[in-house]
């Protein structure tokens, strides 16, 4: 943010928010940059081929152990089905490259 700022000509002594500062820049928001990698990577693993590691991984069930307490933990499918919710997307949009990579990428 410091360099951010400096780019703007403004100090932290001028009070203005880092939402503005970004905005100015034009830089996107650090939660779209997260998703558009979560979803980028998502693709990659989506392309495989059914018997490769990774796609095996997703087929893996965890038994045992007791969970602790508070809120459940969100697994990557989880995230990732959100993810696609948020963006309208379809899991068989991954397999088109191209149509993915456009329909994911954020400016900034």
């Amino acid at each position: 943010m410091r360099m951010l700022r400096w780019m703007c000509g403004k100090t932290r002594l001028d009070r203005i928010s880092n939402e503005v500062i970004r905005r100015r820049v034009g830089m996107a928001p650090v939660e779209d940059k997260l998703r558009e990698a979560r979803l980028r990577w998502f693709g990659h693993v989506r392309r495989r081929d059914a018997d490769a590691p990774v796609r095996r991984c997703e087929r893996i069930t965890v038994f045992g152990g007791s969970r602790g307490r508070g809120r459940p933990k969100k697994n990557w499918k989880e995230v990732i089905r959100q993810d696609l919710g948020l963006l309208t997307l379809t899991e068989d949009m991954a397999l088109d490259r191209n149509l993915w990579r456009t329909r994911i990428r954020v400016a900034g």
